[in-house]
């Protein structure tokens, strides 16, 4: 493999075949054929026969195909068929359940998949990174990712993070010089940058050398394995699932040896007691709550949410503490220049030839990244594209400036200095200007440029320039403030740039609240979750916009970030609870915030776009980036990434969470009250000696027409019109609480006399026509209870009825098959026989009991919730 650190920038070009300009489209796509994508190689997954073969290595199911093996040699033949036939149909619905679970969870992968800026076609273009070949010319700036290793071209004050290749923490300066040594270590390489490393300070350019497994990252990549997710939820239900296993097998054992005791055949009573076995234990519980989950996440991506770790559902249900960025989260981020301060007056910008504000306007731009381009797309921060377009509206253009003056050095943003810096040649002489917060940059200046007289700055100036940025701050304005420099030469010193500044002005800008932000808050009020807003502006500007958005009731406080530093933590934990709005606060606050909440106990999301934000995104329960405008860095750090940077949408992905959690209790409480139903329909009968009210072939039959199709039906129940009315669930709340385990054992109790009493009722006519009774009456009476588990409380004639297609249609199909039964072979095969209309009707009427039992539950409960409220 090439050495390119040891060459020039034209040497390294000329190899790759490129040049500054980048490549065309077609040299892209011609080098993706030769190179392949630039993304890692996954572990391969599992193909669908080996999906198949898995299934089979349950121990019940092995058990079970031992017993059809018996059965087959004892001469037993169409038993054995049919369980074979029925463990193998089992076991594809298995396969299609879990195919579709990962086909799901690779969608969301594919979603967060990271962008790059590339030079091509001669333009600036976001591209996905996997799209990434030798010879692009990638443009680096802080929050980036880099997207594969490559050479720098260009360099400006770029710091990178290598601490995921080289472990060394210290960001490493790096520079566009050829290294002279040869056999530079990779941590020495400082003309060099790798995929996977992180961009925290400057700006840079750079041409990709290497892509997917041939990076740095890739050859470490190749030498490992790929960990699978493992979702706690998940693995709560899977432990469970253990337990009710074996409580389901002691109870099989028991049924088993009182029905030997008495005298009812080894072999039946073996078949029995294996196949409720295999019935009653809800073994495909993970894989429901896995497609429930991942179905719930694709709704999220139709709503803007982008979930990115999938434990991250469970949480947002839980989530009583929102922590959000002002700026185009709770506003739309367009700003505007609306006025503008100079010459010690507050003037409304419009378009004029006044050359004070000419002046004013020109320096603000060319001390900003943000451009128009020949298409009129806006590149950038909305603050400095909104400089730029107040530039054009005075008939000038950002490109023309910057070749007028180009920029020479820089020195970029920092949360938390509050400026920026930039150099520009300026006819025979160098001009240094300053942007940022006026308390920042306000002690910086030694003088005021008072009408194009430049003189000392007085202390009746800074009064004033202070009374001015209060009045546009209490206006709800986000306030930029200006000062220049002077350079006789280039020799100058870079540290001491931000001093000895002439004050220019003020620009105010209004960026408008987003109009559906105030009932979101509104709509997190009802659900018990308090929502905090933490921006860098002004105090007065941040108060001003939280009472506009309902966000600032009365006896709650707005702190800044400098009393924030005043305060010790254990007082800002006392305090928290109070605080709504936190002003001119850096990223390092953010984590002290977070922290606080969770000290008192809270679940807290937190929102974040820069590469600053990422610690306190790591801190929060739920880190929430900015599809928009956040960097790389942040999404990394985040669970979720929202795409159209809107807080309405961090709400609605909180009440797609609940419902997630609340659909996957639907499924337990339907599941587990039918293998309940089950056990004791068998237990009962066999304890009082009433025969055997199902044959082993009705048990297999019911678990593969009752369990999954239903069950899948209720994860997809639509949201319940007072989901954001109810109170955030606890962290720690156990998957049967609110009544939910004692309601599995009542309906399933209910479940087996009703099927008892069709067993009873039948037995009036003979042993045959009972079992096909209690067979049709538990089937009709699950495939009917999948309604009754729409809702915890709320009755089902209260719900409207066609809102989940899925779960009638899984009801419809589940009625379907169990009628076709009726088909003489078919009837044979199951040894059932036909029904007249009197046992029918028992047969539904019994079914239909069972609803309206359970109507009459929910009553009882929803008295029980209203005291417990």
């Amino acid at each position: 493999m090439p050495k390119f650190y040891d060459k020039e920038v034209d040497e390294v070009l000329q190899e790759l075949q490129t040049s500054t300009k980048g490549l065309t489209s077609q040299e892209a796509a011609e080098r993706i054929k030769k190179y392949g994508y630039n993304e890692l190689e996954e572990k391969k997954g599992k193909s669908l026969f080996q999906m198949f073969i898995d299934e089979f290595k349950d121990f019940m199911i092995v058990v079970l195909l031992i017993a059809a093996l018996i059965s087959l040699f004892v001469g037993e033949t169409t038993d054995a068929v049919i369980i074979i036939a029925i463990v193998v149909l089992n076991a594809l619905l298995g396969v299609i359940q879990e195919n579709k679970a990962n086909q799901a969870l690779q969608a969301l992968k594919k979603l967060s998949t990271p962008h790059a800026k590339v030079l091509r076609d001669g333009k600036i273009q976001v591209l996905p990174t996997k799209e990434l070949v030798p010879g692009d010319i990638v443009i680096l700036e802080a929050g980036d990712f880099v997207p594969a290793d490559g050479r720098l071209i260009e360099s400006a004050n770029l710091k990178i993070n290598e601490s995921s290749l080289t472990g060394e923490s210290v960001p490493v300066d790096k520079k566009n010089t050829r290294l002279d040594s040869d056999g530079v270590s990779l941590g020495d390489r400082i003309n060099m940058v790798f995929s996977g490393t992180t961009v925290v300070y400057g700006r840079g350019k750079m041409v990709v050398t290497n892509t997917g497994m041939n990076t740095e990252i890739g050859k470490i990549a190749s030498m490992m394995g790929e960990e699978e997710v493992k979702i706690p939820l998940q693995e709560r239900l899977a432990r469970l699932g253990k337990t009710l296993a074996i409580a389901a097998l002691a109870i099989c054992g028991v049924i088993f040896v009182i029905g030997i005791f008495r005298g009812t055949p080894l072999m039946d009573m073996f078949l029995t007691a294996v196949s409720l076995a295999v019935a009653a234990i809800p073994e495909g519980l993970p894989a429901i709550v896995t497609v429930t989950l991942a179905l719930g996440v694709q709704r999220m991506v139709k709503r803007n949410a982008i979930i990115k770790k999938l434990p991250a559902v469970e949480t947002l249900g839980s989530a009583n503490v929102i922590c959000t960025d002002k700026t185009g989260t709770l506003t739309l981020n367009k700003m505007t220049v609306t006025n503008v301060y100079i010459d010690k007056k507050v003037n409304e910008f419009k378009e004029s030839d006044n050359k004070r504000l000419l002046k004013l306007i020109e320096y603000s731009a060319l001390c900003s990244d943000a451009e128009i381009d020949d298409e009129g797309r806006e590149i950038g921060d909305p603050t400095e594209v909104a400089l730029v377009i107040a530039l054009k509206k005075l008939g000038k253009m950002k490109n023309e400036l910057q070749e007028k003056y180009p920029r020479i050095d820089e020195i970029p943003f920092e949360s938390e200095r509050k400026l920026m810096t930039t150099v520009h040649k300026y006819d025979d002489k160098f001009l240094s200007i300053t942007k940022g917060a006026l308390e920042s940059l306000l002690p910086k200046c030694e003088y005021i440029d008072d009408n194009g007289n430049i003189r000392k700055i007085t202390q009746n100036d800074i009064e004033e320039i202070n009374k001015a940025n209060e009045q546009l701050a209490r206006n709800g304005m986000r306030v930029l403030s200006l000062g220049y420099r002077i350079l006789p030469d280039k020799d100058y010193d870079k540290e001491n740039l931000e001093t000895n500044l002439t004050f220019l002005g003020l620009i105010g800008m209004i960026d408008p609240p987003r109009p559906e932000a105030k009932e979101a808050i509104r709509k997190c009020d009802l659900a018990g979750i308090t929502t905090v807003m933490i921006t860098g502006d002004h105090k007065l500007t941040a108060e001003a916009i939280a009472r506009e958005l309902g966000l600032l009731h009365e006896g709650e406080l707005v702190v800044t970030g400098k009393e924030l530093d005043e305060m010790d933590f254990e007082e800002l934990v006392k305090k928290v609870k109070k605080i709504r709005v936190y002003a001119r606060v850096s990223p390092e606050h953010k984590v002290k915030i977070v922290k606080a909440w969770q000290k008192n106990g809270a679940i807290v999301g937190m929102t974040g776009d820069g590469v600053n934000d990422a610690p306190a995104l790591s801190q929060a329960d739920i880190g929430v980036a900015m599809g928009i405008t956040g960097t790389e860095v942040a999404k990394e750090a985040s669970d979720m990434v929202l795409t159209d940077d809107n807080f309405a949408t961090i709400v609605s992905a909180v009440e797609e969470g609940r419902t997630i959690y609340s659909n996957i209790r639907k499924s337990i409480r339907y599941l587990l009250s039918c293998n309940v139903g089950e056990i004791f329909t068998v237990f009962i009968a066999t304890l009082f000696g009433l025969g055997q009210p199902l044959l082993p072939i009705h048990l297999l039959w019911i678990n593969l027409v009752t369990d999954s199709l239903p069950a899948l039906g209720l994860g997809m129940e639509p949201p319940s019109p007072n989901v954001m009315k109810e109170k955030p669930r606890s962290r720690n709340e156990n998957i049967f609480a609110q009544g939910l385990g004692i309601q599995v054992i009542i309906e399933g109790a209910f479940m087996s006399i009703l099927s008892i009493t069709a067993f009873m009722l039948g037995n009036r006519y003979s042993l045959e026509i009972a079992e096909t009774m209690t067979f049709m009456t538990l089937v009709f009476s699950q495939l009917l209870h999948s309604l009754n588990s729409r809702s915890h409380v709320e009755s089902i004639f209260r719900m409207k009825f066609f809102s989940n297609r899925f779960l009638l249609m899984a009801i419809g199909i589940g009625a379907l098959l169990q009628l076709i039964l009726e088909i003489p072979f078919l009837r044979a095969v199951f040894e059932i026989v036909p029904l007249n209309s009197t046992q029918w009707l028992y047969v539904m009427g019994l079914s239909l009991f069972f609803v309206v039992f359970v109507e009459v539950e929910k009553i009882f409960f929803r008295r029980f919730n209203k005291q417990a409220q």
